[in-house]
C-alpha cells in the first residue's frame, strides 16, 4: 500500500523547506523554515490522531494531523496578517472555496469507484484554485485551500443532521487529508508562480526603457543632417 498523496506532497514539501528552496515563500508568511518543519511532522504524525466529538445520530470526529494543526495555522497566519484587506480575505476565501467545493462534491461523488483521479483529490486541487484567486496573497489564499475544506466538511454535516440522511463526518480525516494539504500547497504555488511572473516582467520593463521626446527628437535632427550630408 502506498503512502497517501498528502503525504508524498508534505514530504516534498519539507526537503524544499530544508534545502532553503522555500526559504522566501516562508518569509513572506512570516515563517521560518524551522517553524514550518514543525509544522509538517505534526501534520503527518497528527495523522494517526482522531478525536471524537459526537457519538450521536452523525458520528462526527476531528484529525489532529489533518485538521487541528492546519486549522491552528490558518488562525495565526490570519490573525498575525498586518494589512486589514488581507486580513478580510483570509476571513472571505475559506467560504468562497468551500461553497465551491461543496457544490462540486453534489456533482462528484466521493464513494464513487469508477473515477480515475479520487474525487477528494479533485476537490483539493479545486480548493487550491479558488483560494487563489480570492485569497490574492500568500497567507489569504493558505487559509481560504485549507478552510475552504473544512468549512465544506462543515456544510456536509449540517446537511446531514437535517436531512436525516445516515452518514459520518471527519474533518481532516481519510481522504480530507490529501484535500487540505492539496489546497494549501496549490494555492501558496500559484500565488507565488504569479508573484514571479509579475517581478519578471516589472524587471523587463524596467530594462527597456521607452523612448523619451527628447530622444526622439535628437535622433530626427541627426537624420536630417545626415541626408544633406
Amino acid at each position: 500500500m502506498g503512502l497517501p498523496i498528502g503525504t508524498i506532497v508534505l514530504i516534498i514539501v519539507a526537503i524544499l523547506v530544508f534545502f532553503g528552496v522555500l526559504h522566501r515563500v516562508l518569509d513572506r508568511m512570516r515563517l521560518t523554515d524551522r517553524a514550518a518543519l514543525v509544522i509538517i511532522l505534526l501534520m503527518a504524525a497528527g495523522t494517526f490522531v482522531d478525536i471524537p466529538i459526537s457519538r450521536g445520530a452523525v458520528p462526527v470526529s476531528i484529525n489532529v494531523g489533518g485538521a487541528l494543526v492546519p486549522l491552528g495555522l490558518a488562525i495565526w497566519l490570519t490573525v498575525t496578517a498586518e494589512d486589514g484587506g488581507d486580513r478580510l480575505r483570509a476571513i472571505l476565501a475559506p467560504a468562497v472555496t468551500g461553497g465551491v467545493v461543496w457544490g462540486l462534491s453534489k456533482v462528484l461523488n466521493p464513494e464513487e469507484q469508477f473515477m480515475t483521479v479520487p474525487p477528494m483529490i479533485v476537490f483539493g486541487l479545486a480548493a487550491g484554485v479558488i483560494a487563489a484567486l480570492s485569497g490574492r496573497s500568500r497567507r489569504a489564499a493558505f487559509v481560504g485551500g485549507v478552510g475552504g475544506i473544512l468549512v465544506a466538511d462543515i456544510i456536509h454535516w449540517i446537511e446531514l443532521l437535517s436531512t436525516g440522511v445516515p452518514g459520518s463526518v471527519s474533518f481532516g480525516g481519510a481522504g480530507t487529508f490529501d484535500a487540505t494539504v492539496l489546497a494549501g500547497v496549490l494555492a501558496v504555488g500559484l500565488i507565488e508562480l504569479v508573484g514571479e511572473a509579475r517581478e519578471h516582467v516589472v524587471k523587463q520593463g524596467a530594462s527597456t526603457p521607452e523612448e523619451g521626446p527628447g530622444e526622439r527628437s535628437r535622433e530626427g535632427r541627426e537624420d536630417g543632417r545626415d541626408g544633406r550630408e
